[in-house]
C-alpha cells in the first residue's frame, strides 16, 4: 500500500503553504552571520575554533577521464569543517537547520520559491524552498537541460533523536517544577542524564492586528536537567545497568520556585493561550527571548536540546564532537556541495542534468509525515520543474524519462568500527573514521545500493583519488534503513545509500572524524560536477 501511495505523486500535486517567518533575534545571530572561506567566529559559549587544512589527494588522471577544470583548480586546501561546526551550533532543531540553510542559499543567489505559487524556471536558474521549515528542496538547472534529461540528486534528513515537549507539559513533583516530555526517535536516552539542557524549537504567536506568526527561538542558557540517582540509592546499577523507566523517570527538573504570576495576562478574542499546558515560567523565558507576551504565545513545539557546543576533540584536534551529526553532518556536506559546484555562471553551462539536495524532516520516525521523505515532496517538484521547463504540459513519457535518468545519493551517517566493541561489525566490512565514505549494502533491501549504483559512485571518488569504505550488516544481527528505499521504490529512482562513519551515533553527543566531513563533500561536489559524463559509459537495461 505505501508503494502504491507514493506512486501517486504522478497526479496533480496539492498546494501547500510554507512558513517564512523567522525570529529576527536568529536572524541576527553572530554565529549566523559569518560564514566566508575559513573564517571560525567564536561561538557564544567562549570557544574559539581554529582554522583547517585537508590537503586533497592527487587526482587520477587517465585518457579516457574527462575532468571539470573547476575540479582540478579546487581550493584543495579549503576545509568546511569550521562551516560545519557553526552550523551545528545554530541548528539546535529541525526548524533551525533548515532555516539557516535558507539562509545560505538565499545568500549564495538562490531564488526562494513557494510550493502554493506559480513558477518560472530558466535553465542556468537556482532555486529551492521549504516545507514546514522543516524539510527544504534546492536545485540548480543546467544550461543545455533538455526534457527527459534527469536528476542528480543529495538527499538526507534534518532530525535527530531527541526529547520532546509534551502537549501539556507542566508538572510538579516534590516540590520541584517538572517538564513532560516525549521520547522521538531511537535515541541512546541514558545519555540525556546529568546534561546540561534547554529548549529549542518554534512557536505560533498572535499579532496584535490578530494574525498569527511563526516564530523560532533558542534558549542558550541552561534551563533543564535529568538528574540520575545516586548509587548510594541504587547499589546495583552498575551489575544490572542503567534502565530507566522513560515516562516517570526520564522527566526534566526546571525549578523549585512555587510559580506566580509573572505577566497580566488578558484573553483576547476568546483564544486561549498556552499557560494552562506549560509552567508559567518557562513561557517567561520564551516570551524575554521573543520580546512577546506571554498572552501572545498560542502554541509551541520545543525540543530538548543540549547546551554544549560542538567543537574539535582528540589530542590532535581529529575529532568532531557533537550533537545532531546524524545527520545535520550529512545535510550540511550536501547542501554547501550544491551550492560550490553552481556558484559561478559558468559552473551550469556544460550541465544537461539538474542538480539538486533534498533535505527531509521525520526520518527517523519513519519519514511518513507531510515535511518527511514518504511524502512526494522531492517527486511532485521534480514533476513542477519538467511542467515549466517544458514551456506546456510535459507527458508522462517526459517525467518517466526523466526519472530514468535520474540519480539518487541517500546519505545519512554510518556505524564506524568501534574499538571496544568489534565484534558488533562483521569481519571483512568495518568501517573506520577517516577513511571516507562508507557505502552500505543489504541483500534484503534495507540499503537501496546496488552493484551498479556503488560503482558509479565510487567511480566519481575515483576520479579525485577519493578513499570510500563498504559496509554490510552481521547475519545475526538486524539492520538499520535510511530514506533511501523509500525514494528509490517511490517511482523508480537508481539510489546509493552512503555515509560518514561515527562513533555514538543516537547519542546525545557523537564522534567523527574532521578528514571524513572534507571528504565527504568533495565526493558530493565531485558527484554534481561528473556524473553527467560518467552516467553515460555505462548501460544497464
Amino acid at each position: 500500500m505505501a508503494a502504491i501511495a507514493r506512486f501517486q505523486i504522478l497526479q496533480p500535486y496539492p498546494l501547500s503553504k510554507p512558513c517564512s517567518f523567522i525570529s529576527k533575534k536568529f536572524r541576527q545571530s553572530p554565529l549566523s552571520n559569518v560564514k566566508n572561506n575559513n573564517i571560525n567566529p567564536p561561538c557564544r559559549f567562549g570557544i574559539h575554533f581554529r582554522k583547517f587544512s585537508v590537503a586533497s589527494p592527487p587526482l587520477c588522471s587517465t585518457s579516457s577521464d574527462s575532468i571539470p577544470e573547476s575540479l582540478e583548480s579546487s581550493e584543495s586546501n579549503t576545509s568546511i569543517v569550521g562551516d560545519l561546526l557553526d552550523y551545528l551550533n545554530e541548528s539546535w532543531t529541525q526548524f533551525h537547520a533548515t532555516a539557516d540553510a535558507k539562509r545560505q542559499l538565499i545568500a549564495a543567489g538562490f531564488h526562494l520559491l513557494k510550493e502554493n505559487e506559480k513558477w518560472d524556471l530558466q535553465p542556468g536558474g537556482r532555486y529551492f524552498f521549504t516545507r514546514n521549515m522543516s524539510s527544504l528542496v534546492a536545485f540548480a538547472i543546467g544550461k543545455k537541460y533538455s526534457i527527459g534529461n534527469g536528476f542528480h540528486v543529495i538527499a538526507a534528513h534534518t532530525d535527530s533523536p531527541c526529547l520532546k515537549l509534551k502537549p501539556k507539559s507542566a508538572s510538579t513533583k516534590s516540590g520541584y517544577l517538572m517538564v513532560n516530555v516525549q521520547t522521538y526517535g531511537g535515541g541512546l536516552w541514558h545519555t540525556w542524564f546529568d546534561r546540561d539542557l534547554s529548549v529549542a524549537g518554534r512557536v505560533i504567536l498572535r499579532a496584535d492586528d490578530g494574525s498569527f506568526l511563526h516564530r523560532l527561538v533558542k534558549i542558550t542558557r541552561p534551563l533543564l536537567r535529568v538528574p540520575t540517582l545516586a548509587i548510594h540509592l541504587n547499589r546495583t546499577v552498575n551489575q544490572d545497568g542503567f534502565k530507566p523507566n522513560l515516562e516517570t523517570q526520564l522527566i526534566p527538573l526546571l525549578a523549585t520556585k512555587t510559580e506566580n504570576a509573572t505577566a497580566d495576562s488578558t484573553e483576547k478574542n476568546n483564544v486561549s493561550s498556552s499557560k494552562d499546558f506549560h509552567h508559567p515560567l518557562l513561557l517567561q523565558i520564551l516570551s524575554d527571548e521573543l520580546s512577546c507576551k506571554i498572552d501572545d504565545i498560542v502554541n509551541v513545539e520545543l525540543n530538548l536540546c543540549d547546551t554544549q557546543p560542538s567543537c574539535l576533540g582528540g589530542a590532535n584536534n581529529e575529532f568532531i564532537f557533537s550533537g545532531r551529526l546524524d545527520n545535520l553532518a550529512s545535510s550540511f556536506c550536501g547542501l554547501r556541495a550544491l551550492v560550490d559546484s553552481c556558484a559561478l555562471p559558468e559552473d551550469l553551462s556544460n550541465e544537461n542534468a539538474i542538480r539538486m539536495v533534498a533535505l527531509f524532516d521525520n526520518e527517523e520516525v519513519g519519514s511518513d509525515s507531510y515535511q518527511g521523505a514518504g511524502a512526494p515532496t522531492m517527486f511532485e517538484a521534480m514533476r513542477r520543474i519538467t511542467d515549466c521547463l517544458s514551456h506546456q504540459s510535459a507527458g508522462e513519457s517526459d517525467f518517466a524519462r526523466a526519472f530514468r535518468h535520474s540519480f539518487l545519493v541517500s546519505a545519512d551517517m554510518a556505524h564506524g568500527v568501534h574499538p571496544n566493541f568489534v565484534d558488533k561489525h562483521e569481519e571483512h566490512h568495518r568501517p573506520e573514521l577517516q577513511k571516507g565514505l562508507v557505502i552500505k549494502h543489504n541483500a534484503n533491501q534495507r540499503y537501496a545500493t546496488s552493484g551498479v549504483t556503488s560503482f558509479l559512485f565510487k567511480e566519481v571518488a575515483r576520479l579525485l583519488s577519493l578513499p570510500t569504505q563498504d559496509f554490510v550488516v552481521r547475519n545475526d544481527m538486524g539492520c538499520g534503513s535510511t530514506i533511501g528505499p523509500i525514494l528509490a521504490s517511490g517511482v523508480g529512482v537508481r539510489t546509493v545509500d552512503c555515509g560518514i562513519a561515527q562513533l555514538s551515533m543516537h547519542s546525545v553527543r557523537e564522534i567523527c572524524g574532521k578528514e571524513d566531513i572534507d571528504i565527504a563533500y568533495k565526493h558530493f561536489k565531485a558527484f554534481y560536477q561528473t556524473f553527467s559524463s560518467i552516467d553515460r559509459k555505462l548501460n544497464v537495461d
